[in-house]
């Protein structure tokens, strides 16, 4: 159920988050009003042996989270007495046990320490093809067309491809659920995770397991139905959050520097930590979702206006509605896997920071740019964002409008193939428009800049996939690494037309695994009440803002570079004040203080910890705008059809015709 009280908890309450990510661990220690005492992080390692084989360690992984627990308990200067609990996220990732939970080898290289695939390994295409040619029922739950990035195509892969791993393993685990089960030894599997990527459909308002037999026996894993009854798989699902057996064991207590007994929630993937990090946050009645209709301003209503982006290495796309809505290419619709009791929708980009990390790093001016931002002790991003601005200022026509700078230039992003809502994944990336006049800065500006354009024209496709089936999407709420980059974030909001809402916390997905172990430890009744007291706004982008031209210093602490070039040309955010009062502000100052929508979960509490929201709204020609970027995007989706149309066209010249060819 979504429903909450006005419980307040003690301002001395504390609880720790994990958040296992692609590249690190992160660990924070949270107070139950959602602000951030301390955080420590530990990288982990990961290998590609052959091309799409991306492979990991679950102990290493263990280890990192140990290590940034510690660290981050250490810095809090809190005891683990004042630790009520604690809640893990991981990435959708594969781990495979054997005998006495030793690791087994998911790699070519036969190396057992390497038994987890990372998620976004796509070895498993073919299987995913077979499995989607049956066109079983349940797959009308991930958008009609399994990804190869889910769980049961791997396990085929790893049936066919390594039969004696597939018979040493005794257990086969989300990375989230490994987790829960190495600090508490109880074999508990998590809604989210069950649902959301091994096609596990829970049955509303039974105890049944969602299961589906003839699903697993159709597509060759029959087996872990008739042989093993489902012990390799998981036959204990609960909702998050929930206590998992008698909390942390002496062993996992000790690793983790905690006291035995705390308890665990049960866990999460990352990108849906990232939704409950951010989604219960409130908004000024001015930008309310009240403003787009929500069936008479019922609670769950307004959330449904709101779509979760948790972006970094790739992005997530996350909706929550009431009903069952089924999106073409769009995983789910996904049954209380997120939000209790509300179905979840779920959009991807395979590539978002990769592919802007590739962009640089690739690009014959990289070493320029690192020198650059070495010497102003600078973020790279910054770096290249402040040169966008300065090459718009070069013509006055187009000062406050950077986005015509790639009028001629345009990038389909599918580097890493389509999540959705394409669903393609052998679809490939591709820039089109490139002259020889694209050198040096300059021209690494030019492509940068286009392939952030390209990632909010994937997000505005996805946008419009959900909102055409059903969805009432009008606002996005960030977190993740491009979070911190007001190019990306000024480049979403002005390509969808949604107002983009930062959080005040910027570990966003921190924040949702610390909400579970809220939860679990009791501080509070229900996911959607922490969630309520736990999340906090911080600012507010409007469609064609000054957001990325003038930084101000009342801007959130998460952007720290300094005012840019034509900032004195540009008024400054309004500052609207968090209070929860509901109270409406004076209409004649900008400045006053203005009432909330409330919670948007079904209560309305006092936020003690209320501060200034900052408010960028300046449509300068919107109009105009908008026609630019509705040009651009028809481009983007014309240049996917000529992709397929030029497979297509490769593909009836085979390489068995070359070879015959040759041969004659």
């Amino acid at each position: 159920s979504s429903s909450t009280n006005n419980k307040q908890p003690s301002s001395s309450s504390y609880v720790i988050g994990v958040d296992v990510g692609t590249g690190s661990v992160r660990a924070g220690v949270v107070s139950t009003s959602g602000r951030f005492v301390a955080s420590a992080s530990r990288p982990i390692k990961m290998v590609n042996p052959v091309p799409d084989h991306y492979e990991q360690s679950s102990e290493d992984i263990w280890q990192a989270c140990c290590g940034s627990v510690r660290e981050a308990l250490a810095k809090s200067g809190l005891s683990r007495d004042e630790i009520k609990g604690i809640g893990f996220d991981a990435t959708c990732s594969l781990v495979a046990l054997g005998q006495d939970d030793k690791p087994v080898t998911i790699s070519t290289t036969g190396d057992d320490s390497n038994n987890v695939i990372v998620w976004m390994d796509h070895r498993a295409m073919d299987q995913a093809d077979r499995i989607n040619a049956t066109k079983h029922n349940v797959l009308q739950y991930v958008g009609g067309c399994i990804s190869p990035e889910m769980e049961t195509p791997k396990l085929l892969w790893l049936k066919e491809k390594l039969p004696e791993s597939w018979s040493r393993t005794l257990k086969f685990f989300d990375l989230a659920d490994y987790l829960t089960y190495r600090a508490t030894g109880q074999d508990t599997r998590s809604l989210c995770t069950v649902v959301c990527k091994w096609c596990y459909v829970p049955k509303q308002g039974s105890d049944d397991l969602g299961w589906d037999p003839s699903y697993l026996r159709d597509i060759g894993l029959g087996e872990l139905v008739d042989k093993d009854d489902y012990s390799k798989i998981g036959k204990d699902v609960k909702p998050m959050g929930l206590p998992i057996g008698q909390g942390l064991s002496e062993l996992s207590a000790s690793d983790l520097g905690l006291c035995v007994g705390m308890p665990v929630g049960v866990g999460i993937i990352d990108a849906h930590a990232g939704g409950l990090g951010l989604l219960g946050a409130r908004l000024p009645h001015d930008v309310g979702d009240s403003e787009a209709g929500d069936d008479g301003g019922d609670d769950e209503g307004r959330l449904q206006h709101r779509l979760a982006l948790i972006s970094g290495t790739s992005s997530c796309h996350m909706a929550i509605n009431k009903n069952q809505i089924h999106v073409p290419g769009v995983w789910g619709p996904y049954w209380s896997s997120m939000i209790p009791g509300m179905w979840l929708s779920e959009g991807g980009e395979s590539a978002t920071g990769a592919l802007l990390d590739h962009l640089v790093y690739t690009h014959a001016a990289s070493q320029e740019l690192l020198d650059k931002a070495k010497e102003a002790d600078r973020n790279i991003y910054d770096v290249l964002n402040d040169h966008v601005l300065a090459m718009a200022s070069r013509n006055d026509d187009v000062i406050n409008f950077h986005a015509t700078l790639t009028k001629d230039l345009h990038v389909l992003p599918y580097f890493h193939g389509n999540r959705s809502p394409r669903a393609d994944p052998r679809a490939c990336g591709s820039m089109v428009g490139m002259k020889l006049s694209h050198k040096g800065m300059d021209g690494l500006a030019l492509e940068y800049l286009a392939t952030i354009q390209g990632l909010a024209y994937g997000t505005k496709h996805i946008i419009d996939s959900m909102n055409a089936s059903g969805h009432s999407i009008n606002k996005i709420f960030i977190t993740g690494g491009n979070s911190k980059n007001r190019l990306f974030i000024q480049e979403h909001a002005d390509i969808t037309g949604c107002c983009v809402v930062l959080p005040r916390e910027t570990e966003a997905v921190i924040l949702g695994s610390a909400v579970l172990g809220a939860v679990a430890g009791g501080c509070f009744p229900s996911v959607v009440a922490a969630m309520s007291h736990m999340n906090h706004a911080s600012v507010l982008v409007r469609p064609f803002s000054n957001y990325f031209a003038r930084l101000g210093k009342k801007t959130s602490p998460q952007l720290t570079s300094s005012e840019l070039l034509a900032s004195s040309l540009l008024s400054p955010p309004r500052v609207v004040r968090g209070d929860g009062d509901g109270n409406g502000g004076s209409e004649s100052d900008p400045l006053a203080k203005k009432g909330l929508e409330g919670d948007g979960l079904g209560v309305r509490v006092e936020d003690e910890d209320a501060e200034d929201i900052y408010d960028f709204h300046r449509p300068d020609h919107a109009e105009a705008k908008k026609a630019f970027h509705h040009a651009k995007y028809g481009i983007f989706l014309v240049m996917y059809d000529h992709q397929r149309m030029y497979r297509d066209m490769m593909a009836s010249v085979s390489t068995e015709s070359w070879s015959s060819s040759a041969k004659a």
